[in-house]
């Protein structure tokens, strides 16, 4: 199964996902990222991700191929990421058949009612949960 998590700006958010998920994936799990920018790219390259691409085409590619989508709430966001999710990543995003697990963020511009209010690690260490919950799901079971 691949699983894309995608991230722009420093990437910061994508990376920690990578650090925390990677460690825990089950075999036959690709972990794979794109990034808005190549410093997002290459941050989460660093923390694991097996292979990364860079761009709106990457993103728009490589979504409508995943089996899951890990990322902050932006990536589903027309203009997201203080203008770097393009209108045609935010719809290739959320318009991808897979599950999506995404990270709140108020810099995102968009409040989740029913969320409450964390710190960032505590949303990623539930997000990671989340996706292993789901890969299970899936046919593939926690190490």
């Amino acid at each position: 199964m691949r699983i894309l998590i995608i991230d722009g700006q420093g990437g910061g958010i994508g990376s920690r996902l990578v650090g925390l998920l990677r460690p825990r994936l089950p075999e036959g799990c690709e972990l794979l990222c794109a990034g808005t920018n190549s410093l997002a790219t290459n941050a989460m390259l660093k923390a694991g991700a097996a292979r990364g691409a860079t761009g709106e085409h990457a993103i728009c590619y490589n979504a409508q191929r995943a089996g899951l989508i890990l990322g902050p709430i932006g990536v589903i966001l027309a203009n997201g990421i203080m203008g770097e999710v393009s209108p045609a990543m935010a719809a290739a995003v959320s318009g991808a058949e897979c599950v999506k697990i995404l990270i709140p963020s108020p810099s995102c511009g968009a409040l989740i009612a029913g969320t409450e209010d964390c710190r960032l690690e505590e949303y990623l260490r539930r997000a990671v949960g989340l996706a292993l919950q789901e890969l299970e799901k899936q046919g593939f079971p926690p190490v």
